[in-house]
């Protein structure tokens, strides 16, 4: 072989093995924006003022989640920037802070927005755009939709699914007791109302007595429910965020209405809803849940209660425990933070939708038996609820884990 020869073939090889290490470093590592070596960014919306206030506590948790992360150096390497703006609860506001995050900010997926309607407003434009919709904070069925929305994915249960099972509740326990509902008048109360419905089937039209709607910007829904008393149900079914469910059960204690009270699990928090409304006012008091309770004394030994309380203790020091938002907003960063990793350096928008449609997790704040399950095609990450009712200070959970898809209890 002569030294030409030589050459040539060293030369090949040199480009050869270049190539090969140029294509394995991009496997390695793939970004979009809002994400680097060193940083991955996170958008959220919220409703730090308004009518929903209450739920900001839940991107408090995830701030404060994400410092902790931080602190113990990052997500394989890179630190969390979170950024979360405040939309009061309002759509046109959510749809101008969530382009300011994907376009001026260039987050990577925007985290936990919370509403049914603000989510909505931004709901095209999201999957337009092709950037992650994740873990929206709404019930609504429309979030499960990969098929057509593959850039959108909920956490909580479906809000058809939990009126389904209050409706087998009711048909088991007060099989012909009448009803009245109150729901606000949109997306979010009106799937609760479809969902009522299709568990009582046929005996819907029997049993609903009053169907009362109020709009989220009214100051009181007072007399809503004079007017639903009226009817004289003998089980009334409240659905709404948290200010008007605490003014609900306050003025039904102040009427001395003795009803069997159902309220959505969305709106059980003790510190933003019951406390408000009376103690004296919640007793017996039913709905149903997926999360522990930071006041139930069953949890004190708990592993995951224990590092919750660390965490509360280090990050959130003056925040209410009493209020499970914190405890939602801890859950939810949780299951963020294991697709974080399960994405490892490929940190592209598909891929990150990718690993959130992977899950299969154990998360230590859910109780026991509900498990976080997701797939390319089922978008609903939890599934599972327990029955509870309010007892002298705390809630009370009852019966087996159900389903919130329509199955018998």
């Amino acid at each position: 072989m002569n030294f030409k020869t030589f050459a040539k073939i060293a030369l090949g090889l040199i480009v050869a093995y270049g190539l090969a290490t140029s294509d394995a470093a991009l496997a390695q590592k793939r970004y979009d924006p809002g994400a680097t070596d060193t940083e991955i960014k996170i958008g959220n919306t919220s409703p730090h003022s308004g009518p929903a206030s209450a739920y900001s506590a839940i991107a408090k948790a995830q701030a404060a989640y994400f410092r902790m992360i931080n602190d113990r150096g990052g997500i394989n390497g890179r630190m969390i920037t979170y950024i979360s703006y405040d939309d009061s609860y309002s759509p046109p506001k959510t749809v101008e802070q969530a382009r300011k995050l994907v376009e001026s900010d260039e987050v990577l997926f925007l985290l936990s927005n919370l509403g049914t309607p603000g989510n909505t407003a931004i709901h095209k434009y999201m999957n337009q755009k092709k950037v992650p919709q994740l873990f929206v904070t709404s019930g609504a069925d429309k979030w499960a939709d990969p098929a057509n929305y593959p850039w959108t994915m909920a956490l909580l249960p479906s809000y058809r699914g939990e009126a389904r099972i209050y409706a087998q509740y009711i048909l088991a326990t007060y099989p012909d007791a009448k009803i009245g509902v109150l729901y606000q008048n949109d997306d979010f109360g009106k799937d609760y109302l479809i969902g009522l419905k299709e568990g009582l089937g046929e005996n819907a039209s029997k049993l609903i007595v009053a169907e009362v709607p109020f709009e989220v910007s009214a100051p009181t829904i007072d007399s809503q429910i004079v007017q639903i008393k009226a009817a004289n149900p003998a089980v009334f079914i409240n659905i709404g965020t948290p200010k008007f469910v605490a003014q609900s059960i306050k003025k039904v204690g102040e009427l001395n209405w003795k009803v069997v009270q159902i309220i959505p699990q969305v709106s059980t928090t003790i510190g933003g809803v019951i406390k408000p409304a009376g103690f004296e006012n919640a007793q017996g008091v039913l709905s149903a849940y997926y999360l522990k309770d930071a006041t139930d004394p069953k949890w004190k030994n708990d592993q995951g209660m224990i590092e919750w309380n660390a965490f509360m203790d280090k990050y959130l020091p003056d925040a209410d425990r009493a209020d499970s938002l914190y405890i939602y907003g801890y859950a939810v960063t949780q299951i963020m933070a294991q697709v974080l990793k399960q994405c490892g350096d490929d940190l592209t928008r598909e891929n990150v939708m990718k690993q959130a449609a992977s899950l299969d997790m154990e998360v230590n704040m859910l109780l026991p038996g509900i498990r976080v399950k997701t797939s390319a095609s089922d978008y609903r990450p939890i599934e599972q609820l327990q029955m509870m009712r309010f007892s002298k200070d705390q809630w009370e959970l009852f019966g087996p884990i159900l389903s919130s898809e329509n199955k018998p209890m």
